[in-house]
């Protein structure tokens, strides 16, 4: 997965110039509680619109960090909170299984590449 400052995730059909939404992140341990609010067996990262899939790290404890994903430096920008359309993908209900799930957002500070199983570290650089 390939991040650009100036357009966030490349190839993204939602690839936007830059903003506080460029990425979004959810961690896979939500995407399990989701689903079981749901009564599904699963909750896809594609149903809920988000690019990237952590394990094994609180998103929440990124608030106002910068932090690296392979060699791209993000910034968290806020939480990722559901849209209107999760009841239309999701079916009735889809918006509250989300609520206080639903990841973060961020912003790419310098672009740079990352691949499955690269680690999320706190950035300290400038």
């Amino acid at each position: 997965m390939d991040f650009d400052v100036t357009k966030g995730v490349l190839g993204d059909r939602y690839t936007r110039a830059q903003g506080a939404r460029q990425v979004t992140l959810i961690q896979s341990e939500h995407l399990g509680a989701i689903a079981s609010h749901l009564g599904r067996a699963q909750a896809l990262p594609g149903d809920l619109r988000r690019n990237v899939v952590t394990q094994g790290i609180n998103l929440l404890a990124l608030k106002d960090k910068r932090f690296r994903i392979g060699t791209a430096v993000l910034q968290t920008t806020g939480d990722c909170h559901p849209c209107s359309r999760m009841e239309e993908i999701l079916g009735i209900g889809g918006y509250n299984a989300v609520r206080g799930l639903g990841g973060i957002t961020a912003r790419v500070i310098e672009s740079g590449a990352a691949k499955l199983g690269d680690e999320i570290l706190v950035h300290c650089g400038d």
